[in-house]
Parts: C-alpha cells; sequence; structure tokens
C-alpha cells in the first residue's frame, strides 16, 4: 500500500510524492543512518518494491524533527567524491517522533503488526550497557526509570515494553537490527534487552528470546557532522532550501546477518548490502582497522591543532603514524573471506585523505569511554598476548587521556563530550603528573579491566610522559620508531 504526502498542517514546504507504507521504525534518527541505512533502503525497495517506509525517533531532541517537517520529512542525501558532489533525493520518511514528547506515539507505532523492523543508531552511550563487562547498567538513570514506569526513555526500554505490547496483543516480534559500531552488535543489544526483560517480566524475556532475532551488522560509510555552511551550500545546489541534508562518502559497506524473523526484510541483497551467515569477521576489520585509528587520529590530530581527519593524515607524521597503527593491528585482525588487510588499510587511507570530506577529529573524539573498549583495547590485549608491539595505540590511549583532562599543551580548553567527562576530568585533576594521571584514569574498572590496567601503566606513562613534556608529534614519533 502507498501513501499520498499531503500538505503539513503547519503550512511548510512539500515535496508531493507517493511513499510506502511503514515498515521500519528506526531509534536514533541522525545523520548517519539517513545517509546510510536510508540510502539502502531506497534502493531495496527501487529494485523489488515492497512496503519499508521508515518512522524515525529522536530519542533526546526536537532538533531533528524539526529540521525534516520542513520538507515533509524529505532530505537530500550529498555525495562527496574529489571530483565533485552528487546529490540525491530520499523520500521513504514517513514521520519523526520525539520520544520525549511523545513516548506513547512512539510506542504505538512500535506495537503496529506492519512494523515488521526496528533499526537503531544509538551509539556505543545509548545501549546503557558497562563497555568493559557488556552487561546492562542497571544503575543507569534511564535504566531505573525504565524498570519503574510503563513509558520508557531508552533504547532498551523501548524495545522491551514495544515487545511486551506486541506479545499481549499476539502479535509477532519486530527484527531489531542495531547499525552502530559495536563488537557482535546484535547480540549485545539482544542481551541488552534479554537482561532488562527478565527485571520486568521473565516470561516475556523467555518469548523474546525464542521468537526475537537480533541479526549482527557491520555498517561502513564516513558521515561527517552537516554544518549551516553545508546547508547553505545544498540549498544552492538544487534549488530546495533543505535544512536537514546529509553528507557522505562515496565509500558505503553494509554486511548482515540474514537471520529476520519470519525471514521478512527488504531485498537487501539487491541494494549491494552483503548478507551472511556471521559478520563477526567483517565487523572486528572495520572496528580495530578503520574505527580503531579513526579514534587514534582523531585524538592525536585534535591535540596537534588538525581540524579533521583529511588534514590529519595530510601531515607526514601523521600519516606515518596511521601506517604504523597498522601494522600493530593487522596481526590482531581475521580478515573476512578474499579480503586483502593490506589493500583495506590503502583503501582506508584513500578515504581518510579525501578532501570534500571534513570529518571533524573533535567530532571523532566525542564518547571516547564508550568507544575505546570495542575500538583499541581489545587489540591492545590480543597484542599483549601474543607478545607483539602496542606502542602506537598506548600512544593513542595517552592522547586520549590529555584529550579528556579537558585543557590542550597550550593551556586552552578543549569542549569534551563523553557520559564520562566530569569524572574523567576529576581524576586526571587529581594527580600532578603523568604517570599519576594515567594510574588514576586506568582505575575507571568500567573502561580498562583490572588485569589489563594493570598492563597498560608502564607503556602507556611512558607515551604520557612524552605527550605532556614534548608535546603529541613528538610522541608519534616515538612510537614510530
Amino acid at each position: 500500500m502507498w501513501m499520498e504526502a499531503g500538505l503539513p498542517a503547519d503550512g511548510q514546504m512539500n515535496d508531493a510524492v507517493a511513499r510506502p507504507a511503514t515498515g521500519i521504525v528506526h531509534l536514533g534518527l541522525g545523520a548517519f543512518f539517513r545517509a546510510f541505512g536510508c540510502v539502502y533502503i531506497a534502493d531495496a525497495m527501487a529494485a523489488s518494491g515492497g512496503d519499508w517506509g521508515i518512522v524515525g525517533v529522536s530519542l533526546r531532541s526536537p532538533d531533528t524533527r524539526d529540521a525534516l517537517r520542513l520538507r515533509d520529512w524529505h532530505y537530500t542525501s550529498v555525495t562527496l567524491a574529489p571530483e565533485g558532489e552528487q546529490t540525491r533525493d530520499i523520500t521513504l520518511l514517513n514521520d519523526v517522533l520525539v520520544a520525549p514528547e511523545n513516548p506513547e506515539a512512539v510506542l504505538a507505532t512500535m506495537t503496529d503488526p506492519g512494523v515488521r523492523i526496528v533499526t537503531l543508531t544509538v551509539t556505543e552511550k545509548g545501549y546503557c550497557h558497562n563497555p568493559a563487562t557488556g552487561k546492562l547498567n542497571l544503575d543507569h538513570p534511564d535504566i531505573r526509570h525504565d524498570l519503574s514506569h510503563d513509558l520508557p526513555v531508552s533504547a532498551p526500554g523501548f524495545l522491551v515494553r514495544a515487545l511486551a505490547r506486541r506479545r499481549a496483543a499476539g502479535t509477532p516480534p519486530f527484527t531489531v537490527l542495531t547499525c552502530d559500531n559495536l563488537p557482535n552488535n546484535g547480540r549485545l543489544v539482544r542481551e541488552m534487552v534479554l537482561q532488562l526483560a527478565r527485571q520486568i517480566d521473565p516470561p516475556l524475556a523467555d518469548w523474546i528470546a525464542a521468537e526475537g532475532r537480533f541479526p549482527s551488522t557491520m555498517v561502513d560509510r564516513i558521515t561527517p557532522a552537516t554544518t549551516q555552511a553545508d546547508i547553505a551550500r545544498v540549498t544552492a545546489l538544487t534549488g530546495i532550501p533543505d535544512a536537514a541534508p546529509v553528507l557522505h562518502e562515496p565509500f558505503s559497506q553494509w554486511a548482515v546477518e540474514d537471520d529476520f524473523v519470519g525471514g521478512t526484510r527488504p531485498d537487501l541483497r539487491a541494494a549491494g548490502v552483503e548478507l551472511v551467515a556471521d559478520v563477526t569477521a567483517h565487523e572486528d576489520m572495520k572496528l580495530r582497522m578503520l574505527n580503531g585509528t579513526h579514534s587514534a587520529l582523531a585524538y592525536t590530530g585534535y591535540l596537534a591543532g588538525h581540524e579533521t581527519i583529511a588534514d590529519t593524515v595530510a601531515d607526514p607524521d601523521f600519516a606515518a603514524y596511521v601506517h604504523a597503527l597498522w601494522s600493530e593491528i593487522s596481526p590482531a585482525v581475521t580478515a573476512p573471506q578474499g579480503v586483502s588487510l593490506t589493500e583495506y588499510a590503502d583503501a582506508l587511507m584513500d578515504r581518510y585523505a579525501n578532501p570534500a570530506i571534513r570529518h571533524r577529529t573533535w567530532q571523532i573524539a566525542m564518547d571516547g569511554s564508550q568507544k575505546l573498549p570495542q575500538r583499541i583495547l581489545g587489540t591492545v590485549r590480543d597484542n599483549l598476548d601474543a607478545g607483539r608491539p602496542v606502542e602506537g595505540l598506548c600512544t593513542a590511549i595517552a592522547a586520549w587521556m590529555r584529550y579528556v583532562t579537558g585543557t590542550d599543551a597550550a593551556g586552552q580548553p578543549i569542549d569534551v563530550r563523553d557520559p564520562m567527562a566530569d569524572r574523567l576530568h576529576a581524576l586526571a585533576q587529581s594527580q600532578d603528573d603523568p604517570a599519576g594521571i594515567v594510574a588514576s584514569l586506568l582505575s575507571v574498572a568500567e573502561i580498562f579491566p583490572r588485569d589489563l590496567a594493570d598492563r597498560l601503566q608502564g607503556p602507556v606513562s611512558q607515551a604520557a610522559s612524552v605527550i605532556w613534556q614534548d608535546g603529541v608529534r613528538a610522541a608519534i614519533k616515538r612510537a614510530i620508531r
């Protein structure tokens, strides 16, 4: 069934177009999913049809809803290629809900039998878990709220309460398809949902475990934050006022475990998605080789004064540093069948160097306390166990520690965006020397398991000493040597 878009009640601009009925609800509708998942799903429907329209949900702020409503949920996708920009109109969004304004509307939509998939991009911190243990944080304020209220605030809470309603109505569960950069992301969200459901209603947890599906995925497309200058440029390019365009690199890769409730999904294969039995090798390669080096370049590049990743790798010292990092990371990665890690790293370097991608180091540096365990610490542990070098990776950890002190080498403040920012800043300020700061930050068990923290004290302190005394450039040169 197709729905004809009409003029919104607020009288804002509207591009009339026939749209598919809603089959997907997306939690955490930010720029990445609109530049990635929405494009794939639009391509899948173009190839094979189907009612896979999307209702987006903003879990915190109305800003995305308000911007998208100006064009009745249409927006422009802009491919940033070195040879120029290409635009495309994306028209499969049917609505955007703001959860804090109307959580009942969100649950009602998720309970609709026509909705067969719920996708998520809520970032690492949105799962309300302990990154070091992978367990649900029952002391998280959102989880405490969701345990005692029928109308939730967290992503796991919305999943559990919506699944409870579907079970009560005799409706099959939806497939939960996470698109966040986390190892074993499907298994992680499944465990968070089951742990929360067991606290609320154990028979519900049993039903979800038996009937639900949580395929793991690997997602890859660099998507810089959209600026006001971008909005003005896209409006000039298209001739259509658009307050919510998304900009992204040409490259895109999506690997998905083909495990959906009732086998029901869009024709993802026709859109270029790799449907696989096990996505572990894909996600491990991407998390460690791309996300790991991205984070390392974000902290070291920011401290060196580089605004973007492209600026950072244009600096010969940092280009040499990222190659040194790959030499440390590659032995800890099992490549997917048919993939050369050397060629993969070369392709990553080309993507990082794309001058059209203004991916800010500050943006990538956000939420480091949630990212380090998945992106860097797993590789460090594997290398230490195998007796392999970790100097470059430990330099990245030390750079993160310098970053979360909140002050750079010139004494200028750093705007640290992290759910643990205040705690990390207080720990760093309680010490007077680099070794003491390292020891203090390594004591945060939610990030650094105790056994690993003990092994990191020496090498991270050595890198930190160079960063504090001589600067981050000297530290990366030391790591390369």
